[in-house]
């Protein structure tokens, strides 16, 4: 190489200024083939063969010559984070994260935490996490659902798992599900969250928590107590408002503003029915206002027939087509009929 060039090792996706690597950065056994690289001058693609089969290398280092007076300044900004030009540890947990297919740069992006991570701490959880018998694909789908995942420590996951076995009387065969369904629940504290949560859910009534394990990520003052205090503001009594989630228990996760508002007014003045009827079917606030509720209520005043809320909603649109049609046009039935109604006399 000439005096007037040097060599610069840089990530695909550093920013403004290249960033280059130490003159031998430590590269993840685990690496596999490499993807080509986006655009370089010179570029060389570096194979490495994975000792985990589970897991692809997305990552791409590219070399080529640049002047000594293009080299970044002494520090780089990286997305309003100053990272050291020559810090080996960061680069190395850069590596380590592409090397199991975990997009590093929309990572780091949503969650800066990382930068200051432990090394040894992230790739302690990853294997512990991964030893649950998650797929590669799993694995960076919670991590993508919740990239505080990474930097929460196997000590503090551990207690979750104990908890949720233990406490939750979830089976271990199960343990999978339930975090592929709610990945927060890991970074959850079992002290401040997960216990007083599950304690509030067995007062009002539900006893099967194992089968609703999503709600326990969820504060009970943020979240639970003001959904009961809206039920009780439109009408119902605490005991009612209570039933109500008992009898659905996903009611908690619905927004007051976008779902329960609207589909309450909704049924009050358009439909003009019973809150008695909400209270034994809770699960109305499930269905789309729009693409549901509406379209079929409007399809029996039109022909002057009245289901249940259970019947309105819940049937396939192919049942409801047919009640509707057995309701319309069947003919009065012969006195003779089980189905003659006592006192009632065609002209």
């Amino acid at each position: 190489m000439s005096s007037s060039s040097a060599t610069a090792t840089t990530l695909l996706f550093s920013t403004d200024h290249h960033v280059p690597l130490s003159p031998s950065p430590t590269i993840p056994k685990s690496f596999t083939r490499l993807c080509k690289p986006f655009h370089s001058r010179v570029p060389t693609s570096i194979h490495f063969h994975c000792a985990r089969p589970s897991f692809f290398v997305r990552a791409t280092v590219i070399k080529w010559r640049c002047p000594k007076q293009t080299l970044p300044p002494k520090d780089t900004v990286f997305k309003e984070k100053v990272i050291p030009p020559n810090d080996t540890g960061f680069e190395e947990k850069v590596l380590y994260l592409e090397s199991i297919g975990i997009d590093s740069f929309s990572l780091i992006e949503n969650h800066p935490m990382l930068i200051t991570a432990s090394l040894a701490d992230i790739k302690s959880t990853v294997e512990y996490i991964t030893s649950m018998d998650f797929s590669a694909i799993e694995f960076q789908r919670i991590v993508g659902m919740c990239p505080e995942i990474l930097t929460t420590k196997v000590s503090d996951i551990i207690p979750v798992f104990t908890f949720l076995h233990r406490e939750v009387h979830v089976k271990g065969s199960d343990i999978k599900r339930v975090i592929n369904r709610r990945p927060r629940l890991i970074v959850c504290s079992v002290n401040n969250r997960l216990r007083p949560t599950l304690y509030f859910l067995q007062s009002i009534g539900i006893e099967e928590v194992s089968k609703h394990t999503d709600l326990l990520s969820c504060s009970v003052e943020d979240k639970f107590l003001p959904r009961i205090d809206y039920f009780e503001n439109i009408g119902f009594s605490r005991d009612d408002a209570t039933s109500m989630f008992r009898r659905f228990p996903q009611l908690f996760c619905c927004s007051i503003k976008n779902n329960l508002e609207p589909k309450y007014n909704y049924f009050v003045v358009e439909m003009g029915r019973d809150l008695k009827e909400l209270k034994e079917f809770p699960q109305y606030f499930s269905f789309s206002l729009e693409n549901r509720i509406k379209p079929r209520h409007k399809q029996c005043v039109e022909l002057g027939v009245c289901f249940t809320l259970p019947v309105l909603l819940k049937t396939s649109e192919v049942t409801f087509r047919n009640r509707l049609d057995l309701c319309v046009n069947s003919s009065t039935p012969l006195e003779t009929s089980p189905l003659w109604c006592t006192g009632f006399h065609v002209d």
